[in-house]
């Protein structure tokens, strides 16, 4: 990939928005380079979602059960999906974190680009990567013997919600990335990390839980997309009738827009705050 040029910023003439594409293009790219160049990363990021598949799946599914009835692997999956999207704020937040460490954000901050720039480019890339870690994911599942059961515009949908959750949470890893001193730091983000993704609907019905936890978990926005996806996919739901879980597919939607809406603000906001 090559830098998109342009002719030298010399006059108010130019455009705020073209410049701010350009110089999110630009990192987007720096961004995809240096998965190219560290293959081991990549792979990381690929193979762990596989292995969790095969852990969970064949592991533990022949000891869980589905209210309601259901293959517990069709019930699995959705899951398996919204906890890969959820667990890559991590990534974010540890490239984030490595580039301030390393003084990459120091030489952003000195060059004449959009504030918004550093921000935007490593949530498209990280979105390129979701996209390649959703399909790796689904294709394994399809190998275990995962089946859609819905229709195809309702899979696609299904994927989109997966995505859109996955976006939300880039805009929280960028944040904590630019919050924490070092990636010593950043490694205990996994103690966030892991509860968010464990109380939730993902691999357990929330109503198999005691009464306050299975209330945290069907409440948890990963819940919602994984409940909402599960509809659409035509999986095993196993709802526990709450306001919350009856309206799924809604507040699938909802979180991630608040989501955003808070975290892309702090985001752009902290990296400003980084000059002063």
């Amino acid at each position: 990939m090559t830098a998109l040029e342009l002719p030298a910023r010399t006059g108010p003439e130019r455009s705020r928005a073209l410049w701010a594409i350009v110089d999110t293009w630009n990192v987007v790219r720096r961004s995809l380079t240096h998965y190219q160049r560290q293959p081991v990363a990549i792979i990381w990021q690929l193979g762990f979602p596989i292995v969790s598949v095969l852990l969970y799946g064949y592991v533990f599914g022949s000891a869980m059960k589905v209210p309601g009835g259901g293959d517990y692997r069709e019930f699995l999956m959705p899951g398996m999906f919204a906890t890969t999207m959820t667990m890559g704020f991590m990534n974010t937040a540890m490239a984030v974190v490595t580039d301030s460490g390393k003084g990459v954000i120091d030489r952003f901050r000195s060059m004449p680009m959009s504030p918004s720039a550093v921000s935007a480019g490593r949530g498209v890339a990280d979105l390129v990567v979701a996209c390649a870690e959703l399909t790796i994911l689904a294709l394994t599942a399809l190998a275990v013997g995962w089946r859609a059961g819905g229709s195809p515009l309702e899979a696609v949908g299904a994927f989109g919600l997966l995505l859109l959750l996955r976006f939300s949470l880039i805009w929280v890893g960028v944040w904590l990335g630019l919050l924490v001193p070092n990636a010593e730091s950043a490694g205990g983000l996994y103690a966030i990390a892991f509860p968010v993704t464990m109380i939730s609907s993902a691999l357990v019905a929330p109503s198999l839980m005691p009464g306050w936890l299975g209330t945290v978990a069907a409440w948890n926005p990963v819940s919602s997309t994984v409940t909402a996806s599960r509809e659409l996919f035509g999986n095993p739901v196993a709802s526990g009738g709450t306001w919350v879980e009856e309206h799924a597919l809604l507040m699938a939607m909802v979180w991630p827009l608040v989501i955003t809406l808070v975290f892309l603000p702090l985001a752009v906001r902290r990296f400003q705050r980084l000059s002063r």
